[in-house]
């Protein structure tokens, strides 16, 4: 390993989060088009493969296992969900019969960090029960369904489970009368925190893995077993699993495609029509 890959081990994951997040709270600041969110995303998916053939953490989970196309129309579906949610949420203000709470004099970036610590606890409350309800399980499994984990497939949900934690994370912000433009932010920062939880990249992540839920932390959360697998259930956080006692660690533990998937499942569907389909079938 050069100098270089050493430094960029230890620098990947706050230089995404930091600047990435940064770049959008400028970009809407900026009265840019919301949609160029769009491209600031394409940005970081193209910044996340690099990395991860820079410093893959395994190099076969580079390689395609004919999941390429279907992980694309994941991610094309539920993006352009979540941003058709977003740009709704000025027509459910106008129709909320009390006045805003929101803090809507605080900095954007401020608005957005409350946004995230509100949204996380909701979405890893109904990622939690998703692994102790038989109904939810069965639009969960799809995303558990993975075989490699890299940045991309972190986006790879059923649309009925992500509208359910979407429904959980956002609600009480709408509630609340979030503005669009933070929830534009939110959304965005999302999909930048699920392709750094899928992330092949070897990152070094330090102390940080107290606070937040990045890819050496979440690949816990991916073994095929069951009882080995109900642990770091948070999206942003890994506060949450210190609450519950779900939150699990172990920095000499290495994964394998053999280790991911699901135990109970070892032929569950691989295309995206199989997957859409799956929960609504008797025997899973």
């Amino acid at each position: 390993m050069n100098a270089l890959q050493w430094i960029t081990r230890w620098t990947y994951a706050p230089l995404m989060l930091l600047g990435f997040n940064a770049a959008a709270v400028m970009l809407v600041t900026s009265g840019a088009p919301k949609l160029s969110l769009f491209g600031l995303l394409i940005a970081a998916i193209t910044v996340s493969f690099l990395a991860e053939r820079f410093i893959p953490y395994k190099e076969d989970w580079n390689r395609s296992k004919n999941d390429g196309v279907r992980d694309f129309l994941h991610f094309l579906v539920n993006e352009t969900s979540i941003v058709a949610s977003a740009l709704l949420i000025p027509i459910v203000a106008a129709l909320m019969p009390f006045p805003s709470v929101w803090p809507d004099t605080w900095p954007l970036w401020g608005q957005l960090l409350l946004a995230i610590l509100i949204a996380d606890v909701g979405i890893t409350l109904v990622h939690w029960a998703s692994h102790h309800n038989n109904t939810l399980w069965r639009f969960h499994a799809v995303h558990h369904s993975v075989k490699r984990m890299y940045g991309f497939n972190g986006l790879m949900k059923h649309p009925v489970h992500q509208a359910i934690e979407l429904t959980a994370g956002t609600l009480p912000l709408v509630l609340a009368g979030m503005p669009l433009e933070v929830a534009m932010l939110l959304a965005f920062a999302v999909a930048l925190q699920l392709l750094l939880q899928h992330s092949n990249a070897d990152m070094r992540i330090g102390a940080l893995r107290y606070i937040l839920a990045l890819a050496p932390v979440h690949r816990f959360h991916h073994l095929k077993s069951g009882r080995e697998g109900n642990v770091n259930f948070g999206l942003f956080t890994t506060l949450w699993d210190r609450l519950l006692g779900t939150a699990s660690f172990d920095p000499r533990r290495r994964f394998a495609s053999d280790d991911l998937g699901i135990e109970d499942a070892p032929g569950y569907p691989s295309s995206y029509i199989g997957q859409l389909t799956k929960p609504f079938q008797p025997d899973l």
